[in-house]
């Protein structure tokens, strides 16, 4: 897919996600949901990318929905038809669903740890596609706001979900039930940044971070591992996660990263981990899909 609304780069093993619409403060759209899902899925499929780092381009990271279409902004009923190739992904029992819930759940399937880093304000879909990254981080000049209710609405992007497992029910409430813009020490505060730094040090924080990870670890441990962190979310015991433990580390502790993990910290040298997250999971992972599991 060729992007206009986004920008994609790889470069030494780390994938950067640019939104790309400047001159709109990089308003989300269908298009950039198309895009946005592609660019994951590419991720996902190069297993030189060890981390993905999404930002946006100039001063905004993401405005939320383009309102270009005025009242009728949010009316799924009057919205153009989407194309016949794209259809199929944009309905369920024939029900239009949320874009940016599309891209919550393309982000929450990713292979690999995502971070977050917001450039600017980040407001509406701007901030909720975001929850199911691993980790956030904001520039000194980052807003935010759950602003829903405002616009005669609801918290969309699956964010009714990720929210409050992101910054516990109360805070999650007050935020989208008053849709207060906010800045970045109050996010800091509430666990919905990791950090906040100054605007010309937020990539390189957030590069920083993405490098420890591509440098350091299995690509095939990580992927696992973020599969087990956020899914068991939603178990109701932990002997579910006693249970998935026991398999996920019966198969890693007989691979070959987990030889090699060993050996180079026997030896003190950097480990050169081998595993391919395309090709070399469990074969029962996703098992979130299979009922014998």
């Amino acid at each position: 897919m060729d992007y206009t609304q986004i920008a994609y780069d790889v470069t030494d093993r780390i994938a950067t996600i640019t939104l790309d619409r400047p001159d709109r403060l990089n308003a989300f759209t269908f298009h950039m949901y198309e895009e946005l899902v592609d660019a994951f899925d590419q991720t996902d499929a190069d297993d030189d990318v060890r981390a993905v780092v999404m930002t946006g381009r100039g001063r905004g990271f993401c405005a939320g929905a383009d309102l270009g279409r005025g009242g009728a902004t949010f009316d799924a009923t009057a919205a153009p038809a989407p194309d016949p190739e794209t259809i199929s992904s944009m309905t369920a029992d024939g029900r239009h669903r949320d874009e940016g819930g599309l891209v919550s759940l393309r982000i929450f399937r990713s292979t690999k740890p995502v971070i977050a880093a917001f450039n600017g304000p980040a407001v509406g879909v701007g901030v909720t596609m975001t929850l199911p990254m691993d980790i956030r981080l904001a520039a000194e000049s980052a807003k935010f706001g759950f602003v829903f209710a405002r616009r005669g609405i609801v918290p969309e992007a699956a964010s009714s979900w990720f929210l409050p497992r992101v910054v516990g029910i109360s805070q999650a409430a007050e935020w989208t039930y008053t849709g207060r813009v906010f800045g970045p020490d109050e996010a800091l505060a509430a666990g919905l940044v990791r950090s906040v730094h100054p605007d010309d040090e937020l990539l390189p924080a957030a590069y920083e971070l993405a490098r420890e990870i591509a440098d350091n670890t299995s690509g095939a441990s990580v992927a696992l591992t973020r599969a087990m962190l956020w899914r068991m979310l939603g178990e109701s015991h932990p002997m579910a996660a006693h249970q998935l433990d026991s398999r996920a580390m019966t198969f890693m502790g007989a691979s070959p990263d987990a030889s090699e993990g060993v050996l180079s910290f026997l030896e003190k040298r950097p480990a050169s981990f081998t595993m391919r997250p395309s090709t070399d999971l469990p074969d029962w992972y996703p098992w979130w899909t299979d009922p014998e599991f």
